[in-house]
């Protein structure tokens, strides 16, 4: 099995070599030149690879499967490989991006950082903080970023509500899957976007579903920025409907100095860190690896990517 690997990543050759006998990896060539071929039977590939990805693509002859190192491919050139195999490291950094919506959703409900204090205050014990208890959580997306917050959330005793593409019972005790988005927007007092960006998801959040929410309802948004309307959330802000949006991905990324995100204050922003962690790469190669040997083997693979839905 001959796997070409996109970039260079320290000690990652030896790993894979050493994983099973006949395992031949080797970083790409430079050069862009797609009459530059090699023989690969698998490429381990990102959705970072920008203008120079598709003659990599190209340049891999008896090409038979790609791994995409990440869970969000829709920046991936899919419709390079809509005839190969395509896998992703789909749930590796769920963990990670869960407790950061908890951090968000906490944060928010005890008004932190504003409550630190640094002088005497006016008063002393009370406070108008609130509580994640019995409030509604309704998640957008109900993969495994979803799941993962929804686990993390039961143990506040929130009530939780979720959408998906296709409507469906819940297998998770305690989360109510809920059919129509505008029922979920209009019951939540926190609304998490954990779905993938596609077509059908571009501009799911704007004017009208924001229209929607809960007076006062919280908004978090760790998937794509072209999920959410930007200027109608600024407006939606403004009015104090959206009482807070946590955004760990905005558009453009990086903001440029200046932007209206940086100042509002009303917005928690993070700049697109909600999936990192300790050994966050080994999180991210697991799945491949475990890949790479069911690969091995004929056997089924994890992570199985749809190239026409697009995750």
């Amino acid at each position: 099995m001959r796997i070409a690997l996109q970039t260079e990543i320290p000690g990652l050759i030896d790993q894979l070599q050493s994983l099973a006998a006949g395992i031949d990896a080797f970083v790409l060539p430079p050069g862009d030149e797609p009459d530059e071929r090699v023989v690969a039977d698998v490429l381990l590939g990102t959705a970072a690879g920008g203008t120079r990805l598709p003659a990599l693509i190209e340049r891999c002859e008896g090409l038979r499967w790609v791994h995409i190192l990440g869970t969000g491919v829709d920046k991936f050139p899919l419709h390079l490989v809509a005839d190969k195999l395509v896998t992703c490291s789909r749930g590796a950094t769920a963990g990670p991006i869960a407790e950061w919506v908890m951090a968000m959703l906490l944060a928010h409900e005890k008004q932190l950082p504003e409550r630190w204090i640094s002088e005497p205050p006016q008063a002393w014990y009370m406070a108008d903080l609130g509580c994640l208890e019995s409030k509604t959580l309704g998640i957008i997306g109900f993969g495994a970023i979803g799941q993962a917050i929804a686990k993390r959330a039961l143990a506040f005793d929130m009530n939780i509500i979720a959408k998906v593409r296709t409507h469906r019972s819940s297998t998770l005790p305690g989360v109510e899957l809920i059919e129509d988005l505008n029922t979920l927007l209009h019951s939540s007092d926190h609304v998490v976007l954990a779905l993938p960006s596609t077509p059908q998801s571009d501009g799911l959040m704007g004017a009208q579903s924001m229209a929607a929410m809960k007076p006062g309802a919280h908004l978090v948004n760790v998937s794509r920025a072209n999920l959410v309307d930007q200027d109608a959330l600024r407006e939606s802000l403004d009015k104090g409907h959206i009482g807070r949006a946590s955004l760990d991905v905005v558009a453009p990324e990086p903001l440029p100095a200046g932007h209206w995100i940086y100042q509002h204050p009303q917005v928690f922003l993070s700049p697109h860190i909600s999936w990192s962690g300790p050994n966050i790469l080994e999180r991210l190669m697991a799945p491949f690896f475990a890949n790479v040997l069911a690969f091995a083997k004929d056997q089924p693979l994890q992570g199985v990517v749809d190239t026409a839905a697009g995750y």
